[in-house]
């Protein structure tokens, strides 16, 4: 019954991997052994050096010599060097070194460039470590990241921790492809449900602001998913898993070329059961298809499209006795949230010569999240039996458009590059009031809707941008880099009620608008020590739920931030490990954040100013061949410092929800007599923070231990991955008000197994 809906598409996945390719003479393809795909400018020569060449986009070479070829040695940056006969029809597999000396990334400027180039702190999560995780949450891939913490709220449900507390602003801009997954405006904490996790080939993770490139709401940090380029040659992957928990999971891909055009499809279904007093199951289906048709050397045409469909239960936090006694039954029986997401991209991208390089982006999304949420929930007073609550739905559809220009210059090594972006997303939001029962237990067990409308807008927004930024070389090693951005946002709000405080506002037109810059540096000593250093500003605006929901507009004010940071990297020997680190140290004005109520409810409001600094810390080290370290944390500071809430003067206080550190490390083994087994074991640990404003009270935080294990055979592997070994009691986020203090519980232990059958794919 699992399987039955994916028997269509696992038919066309077939279909699908015919072979397209046909190679006459010494000509072939080179791939990255871990992720099947192609490995471009890759060298290629003969034993004796005479006869040399090099891969294409496609990871395709052909060597041309009168004289007869018996061998080829194969190498790349970042692959280890491969020694083949010759032959025809030949396919190459580099093996990656484990330290990277000269990394590749894509969302510093758009478009690729060494991460030695990037003056600012930016983390890549590469296919190898998504392989070998197998996570089954976004988070346990983000969190490796140091100064990254992505709360776990269940079920793929989520809030971040980026340079900033725990909380549920927007701080964060998340990318697909370098184009926001959702407009800006209409922020979502759980934006990241809308991401099919099985179409990833790799993350960058910028921390800090990146406004002065991708715009408001990039100020904490922005996460780019680069989603899965289609494979030269016949790939395709069929995986399930099943967890101890109710946890069940199908993972499936396929992917060729065909002379010019590229394709790949891929996804995953998910769902959980478990007992109706958890109130805990949830239902997942993500499916993307990316199409490729290079026309020429220079000129490539990209298009994506994700669908997503989602819904879950929503468990709602618990009381300290339910949590501490492992008594995780929700107190809710009927609360839910569902997600309906298509995303439409269409990319052009063509090189005019070696030193211009035009991009121009379409994309539509048409995105809706429902739910009858527990944080609406209010008790009536007098009788204890009823509650009310609401039914709402938040909806939008995206037309945008992304230009951008690269010119390189021959004075300076200089290379500026400009753009321009226009996204107009007409959004609407309903809420229906409910009337609720309660038991004597209080639970919340049944509700009856009613035709009470309690909130019924549309408001039209249009964001528009330009954007550009100078580098160039003054002396050898120093590169200089200049960036500046204007961005402009309407609002065109229309409420179909009369004004009220839960109607919203009376008809209202307004705008933000602002200027953000950024200079840096970065100054190479070698090939494998260097430093950076950078000043950028950040800007966010209030959301529309924010703005529109009370009887005053605006009832919120931009925030703005000044953020200042310097940096390094060092590898130690191109087998043994590297290392780097990031000091920052951001100052707030304005900064909306998600506040408790009395009532339990929440709501965003500005705080005067803030100021949050700290030090974040990566290292990878081999200790024996085979055995490798990876440490990595966060050391930070985030202080109110000047904040007056209702007439209190919390001015100095340490910020809620802020823990002090983060730590991720990982020891793994892959040993050399066992070639495809791997073995690893991880730790995750947060520090104790205050829970609230006033600093009352604390959560003593969490150390946890996850364990993964795998072996690959040929084409078939099988996998074991057990998280929170030691069954250690936990909380993710634990919150304090006047109404009380939530905890939301962490995953007790749970074990994982799998197995999958991959082909063509690094065999």
């Amino acid at each position: 019954m699992f399987f039955r809906p994916f028997i269509s598409v696992i038919f066309f996945l077939a279909v699908l991997t015919i072979e397209a390719h046909s190679q006459n003479g010494l000509s072939g393809y080179v791939f990255d052994k871990e992720s099947g795909l192609p490995v471009a400018g890759a060298s290629i020569s003969s034993a004796d050096k005479k006869t040399f060449a090099k891969t294409n986009r496609s990871g395709w070479f052909a060597l041309e010599s009168s004289a007869s070829i018996d061998s080829l040695i194969v190498s790349s940056v970042n692959y280890r060097e491969q020694k083949i006969a010759a032959s025809h029809h030949i396919r190459v597999f580099l093996q990656p070194r484990d330290t990277q000396l000269t990394e590749v990334i894509v969302s510093a400027n758009r478009e690729q460039q060494p991460r030695s180039e990037a003056p600012l702190a930016i983390h890549t999560i590469s296919k190898s470590i998504i392989n070998d995780t197998k996570a089954t949450r976004l988070d346990l891939l983000l969190n490796k990241v140091p100064g990254v913490f992505m709360v776990d709220l269940g079920n793929e449900q989520h809030t971040m921790s980026i340079r900033q507390p725990m909380g549920y602003s927007n701080m964060y801009l998340y990318l697909e492809d370098g184009v926001p997954i959702r407009t800006v405006g209409d922020f979502n904490h759980n934006a990241l449900i809308e991401i099919n996790q099985a179409a990833i080939e790799r993350m960058e993770v910028i921390k800090g602001p990146a406004s002065s490139l991708y715009g408001s709401e990039a100020v904490g940090g922005a996460v780019n998913f680069i989603t899965v380029t289609p494979s030269q040659i016949p790939t395709a992957k069929v995986q399930i898993e099943a967890g101890s928990r109710g946890y069940k999971r199908t993972d499936f891909s396929a992917s060729n070329t065909f002379k010019k055009l590229g394709l790949y499809a891929g996804g995953y279904f998910a769902d959980r059961n478990e007992d109706d007093r958890k109130h805990n199951d949830f239902r997942k289906l993500a499916l993307t298809l990316r199409a490729d048709y290079r026309f020429n050397e220079k000129s490539l045409l990209n298009f994506t499209a994700d669908y997503i469909d989602y819904t879950t239960d929503q468990v709602g936090g618990l009381d300290s006795a339910n949590f501490y006694s492992k008594h995780y039954e929700s107190a809710y029986r009927f609360t839910y949230r569902k997600v309906n997401a298509l995303r439409l991209k269409a990319a052009l991208e063509h090189s005019w010569n070696e030193s211009n390089k035009t991009t121009v982006t379409l994309f539509h999304r048409n995105t809706a999240i429902g739910q009858n949420p527990f944080y609406s929930i209010g008790s009536v007073p007098g009788n204890p039996a009823k509650a009310t609550g609401q039914i709402n739905e938040d909806a939008f559809n995206s037309y945008g458009i992304i230009a951008q220009h690269r010119k390189k210059f021959n004075f300076l090594n200089a290379k500026w590059i400009t753009g321009v972006s226009v996204d107009y997303s007409p959004a609407t939001y309903r809420a229906n009031y409910i009337d609720i029962d309660v038991n004597t237990d209080k639970v919340y067990y049944a509700y009856t809707a009613t035709d009470s409308v309690l909130t019924d807008y549309k408001v039209d927004l249009l964001n528009s941008a330009i954007y550009t930024q100078f580098e160039l070389n003054p002396v050898e090693k120093f590169k200089v880099l200049v960036a500046a951005r204007y961005d402009r946002m309407d609002y065109d709000f229309k409420n179909f009620l009369p004004p009220g405080a839960y109607s919203g506002a009376a008809n209202a037109a307004n705008y933000f608008s602002y200027f953000t810059p950024k200079v840096g540096f970065t100054y190479g000593f070698t090939s494998t020590q260097g430093v950076y250093a950078n000043y950028s500003v950040g800007f966010a605006p209030p959301n529309i739920t924010d703005l529109f929901t009370g009887v005053q507009v605006p009832t919120l004010k931009p925030s703005t931030y000044n953020n200042y940071e310097i940096g390094g990297w060092v590898s130690f020997d191109e087998e043994k490990g590297n290392a780097d680190i990031a000091l920052y140290k951001m100052d707030g004005k304005n900064e909306i954040m998600s506040v408790r109520q009395t009532d339990g409810t929440y709501k965003n409001q500005n705080v005067g100013e803030t100021t949050h600094y700290g030090v974040e810390v990566n290292g990878r080290y081999e200790i024996l061949k085979g055995l490798r370290l990876r440490a990595g944390g966060t050391i930070a500071h985030h202080e109110y410092k000047q904040y007056i809430k209702n007439d209190k003067n919390l001015s100095g206080h340490h910020m809620s929800q802020a823990p002090p550190y983060f730590v991720n490390s990982e020891l793994s083994y892959k040993p050399g007599f066992l070639k495809g087994f791997r073995i690893s074991v991880e730790w995750q640990g947060m520090g104790g923070y205050h829970t609230d404003p006033e600093n009352t009270a604390t959560y003593k935080g969490f150390n946890i231990l996850n364990a993964r294990t795998g072996y690959q055979f040929k084409s078939v592997e099988v996998w074991v991955n057990c998280l929170n070994v030691g069954n250690a009691v936990y909380a993710t986020i634990v919150e304090k008000s006047a109404w009380g203090t939530t905890y939301r519980p962490g995953q007790l232990r749970t074990l994982n197994v799998g197995i999958g059958w991959k082909l063509n794919q690094g065999n």
